[in-house]
């Protein structure tokens, strides 16, 4: 491989001028910026051969955690990167405090009802992680603290606790947890909640767990070194029997997940692929008795069950019902033809997203032209009751409401000018009673602010919906700077949620915006199939396509257009700066998934060999050559990009620090530009960054000082 003219790489002493208006409309001109010599990777060529193709991969020695050399290249660019951000730092810190100005400290959680007890969540002052409580009876009763999280992560660098399930007598509560801030895998614990104290008893690599009946018997499943969850095991406590393997997943492509029914009649064992599922099940009473399995697993079908004391409902989609369709069936016999009676039928225009079941209704969680909804189904009359919501573009996320017995259906809405409100929704009635809404200190005004809903159209001519938000005093002429955030991968949906940071920018005569590309759901299942696999670059063109319609429509400019996205949208950013790398000023790549060839060819590395049905397998030609053809790593060239920051976490599971590294090193050796290009790595935490609820606003706050210091924007 030929390396550029690197003379380029030494000038680094320079002139860079910017203008920018801000709220006040003054004119601001950015000072002199001195920038020390980037730090300069060693090159090993790796030559590889693949289906007669030769690929050479200088920086392939990255992967080598053990290599020192490797530390040693992280550390100088971060030093390098705390140097060119040094004089924004004062930008940062009033960035911080204005977001943290915007969260209530003391808080708390609407309480939940379920078995005896309301739980809820509060936060305290000054302290960075959650409060998990719970009374007894009532709201009114003495509160029962259960994990105090700031004392559990006290003297650790990262922190995350998952999730806690708590025995059907109340008594215990298994728990799952790290401290080493990645999302892969976790420490199980038991908690006896009468004293206060855990069990002797601790297990590496859980994923999920759920309880028995007999509060005793707890159920999880433990992942193999690739981080795949593959083993569902029993552990009995209070005894000394050893914990007993029920179930072993032996497809790659399938990962294991243990839940329980909402009736608490029935403990799940799932494995599931992205295109398949199959479900074994055991009456929770009877944890001697052994699993059976509800359906075998077919070819492209995905099921999911629901238990009700009289029936069983299904949640079933294929080919042929991409959007899925629910079926009823007896609590005896489970044969496909013969028993399962169609319930609600299949909408090409509606995505059911999930469903929920109660004694006397079920819910319906969908996705109707984007947008979500609810809808409650009486079981007795088949009276169908629809839930209404007032903006244009909104977000409504179910909330877990755990009794069976519950005639009210827990849910939050928001949008991007309206905080997060939980509600209820009542069943009987079709009315929903507002709980909470989140507070914002200092006041909150929706009505300053516009919130548009836009359609791209992308370059086959497919019709690409976008969400923008600005304030109302901004004026659309062109002249505005603009965030423009996408993912479109896995089927997931990039909603139009309120984020309260974001508007540190919007109240500094930022325009916000967020691409529904192709690879996510957001219209449908055929969304998501028309993003991914040999479909992979409509993702990409319809997120230039947006690009391009706000620079048209005159809400920006490329001069002051800046994206960004993270793990496969960091993929998208990665792969849009290929192409386009005129069309932007800046870009905000964290943890990108970006070397996508080499990291599918490894199936040591966690998620790779099951995520062959969403990227394809390399080891055939023709997904090979798809990948190859847009991977960012293997596409940098020689030519000028945008002002560029990349984030890394050494303890990321799901995108390994040396592909945003690799991805870096060679864009310096490269890129024939003047603009500044950042690799900022984590080196205490993993796939999300900073795991506490105040340090992580210094990352965005971090992120936000890039946008606006590139940008020329230093008030």
């Amino acid at each position: 491989m030929k390396k550029p003219d690197e003379l380029l790489l030494n000038l680094m002493i320079f002139i860079v001028v910017f203008t920018a208006c801000n709220e006040t409309g003054k004119v601001m001109i950015t000072s002199q910026d001195n920038f020390p010599q980037p730090p300069v990777a060693r090159i090993i060529p790796d030559t590889l051969v693949e289906f007669g193709n030769m690929r050479i991969d200088n920086y392939f020695w990255m992967k080598d955690r053990n290599d020192p050399a490797v530390m040693d290249y992280l550390k100088s660019e971060n030093n390098y990167c705390d140097t060119v951000m040094d004089h924004t730092k004062p930008l940062q810190e009033k960035l911080y405090l204005e977001m943290k100005s915007r969260i209530r400290e003391e808080d708390q959680t609407v309480p939940q009802s379920d078995n005896g007890y309301f739980y809820y969540q509060r936060t305290e002052k000054d302290k960075q992680y959650t409060v998990y409580c719970r009374k007894k009876g009532t709201v009114t009763a003495n509160e029962e603290v259960l994990f105090d999280v700031n004392k559990m992560a006290e003297g650790t660098d990262a922190f995350i606790f998952k999730d806690y399930e708590i025995s059907s007598d109340n008594r215990l509560a298994a728990y799952a947890f790290n401290a080493t801030g990645s999302y892969a895998e976790f420490n199980l614990k038991i908690r006896n909640l009468e004293s206060g104290d855990d069990l002797p008893f601790e297990v590496k690599k859980v994923r999920s767990f759920a309880w028995a009946n007999d509060g005793q018997t707890l159920y999880y499943t433990i992942a193999n070194e690739s981080l795949r969850p593959y083993r569902v095991y029993s552990h009995v406590t209070g005894t000394i029997l050893p914990d007993f393997m029920i179930y072993e997943e032996v497809d790659n492509a399938f990962n294991l997940y243990v839940s329980k029914s909402k009736t608490r009649d029935f403990i799940y064992i799932i494995s599931a692929s992205f295109t398949s599922t199959e479900y074994r099940f055991l009456p929770a009473s009877q944890p001697k008795e052994e699993f059976k399995v509800f359906l075998p697993r077919q070819k492209d079908t995905e099921y999911y069950i629901q238990h009700h004391k009289s029936r069983i409902f299904i949640r079933y989609k294929d080919l042929q019902n991409r959007n899925g369709k629910i079926y009823e069936a007896p609590l005896r016999g489970y044969d496909k033809m013969k028993t399962w009676k169609e319930f609600v039928k299949h909408d090409p225009s509606v995505k059911i997203q999930d469903f929920d079941v109660f004694d006397k209704y079920l819910t319906l969680y969908i996705r109707k032209k984007g947008l979500d909804g609810i809808v409650a189904i009486d079981l007795e009359s088949g009276e169908q009751k629809t839930a209404n919501f007032p903006e244009p573009v909104f977000v409504v996320s179910p909330v877990n409401t755990p009794e069976y017995n519950s005639v009210k259906y827990r849910y939050s809405y928001s949008s991007l000018n309206r905080p997060n409100t939980v509600f209820d929704y009542d069943m009987t009635n079709g009315k929903s009673e507002k709980l909470k809404e989140q507070e914002i200190p200092g006041g909150f005004d929706a009505g300053n602010y516009v919130v548009d809903r836009l359609w791209a159209i992308s370059s086959d001519g497919e019709k690409i919906p976008m969400a923008v938000l600005y304030r109302k005093s901004t004026e659309i002429n062109g002249k505005n700077p603009l965030l423009l955030q996408g993912y479109g991968s896995y089927g997931f949906n990039t909603d139009a949620y309120f984020r309260q940071n974001v508007f540190s920018l919007v109240d500094r005569g930022f325009v916000f915006a967020i691409a529904q590309v192709r690879g996510g759901s957001e219209l449908g299942e055929t969304w998501y199939d028309r993003g991914k696999l040999q479909f992979k670059k409509n993702t990409f063109n319809d997120f230039i396509a947006c690009a391009e319609y706000l620079v048209k429509e005159r809400y920006t400019t490329p001069k002051k257009l800046a994206i960004m996205g993270g793990s496969a949208g960091g993929l998208l950013m990665g792969a849009v700066v290929n192409l386009r790398p005129d069309l932007f000023n800046v870009v905000v790549a964290l943890v990108p998934f970006v070397d996508v060839v080499s990291t599918m060819k490894d199936t040591t590395l966690p998620l790779t060999t099951q995520e062959f049905q969403e990227w394809g397998n390399p080891a055939v030609e023709k997904d090979y050559l798809y990948m190859l053809a847009y991977s960012p790593y293997d596409n940098v060239e020689a030519r000028q990009y945008p002002n560029i920051l990349v984030t890394a976490g050494w303890n990321d599971s799901q995108v390994m620090y040396h592909e945003p590294a690799k991805w870096t090193a060679k864009l310096r050796a490269l890129k024939t530009d003047r603009n500044i290009l950042l690799l900022k790595t984590d080196l205490k935490s993993g796939h999300g960054g900073a795991t506490g609820r105040f340090d992580y606003l210094k990352d965005i706050s971090f992120e936000y000082a890039f946008i606006l210091d590139r940008m020329g924007i230093t008030q």
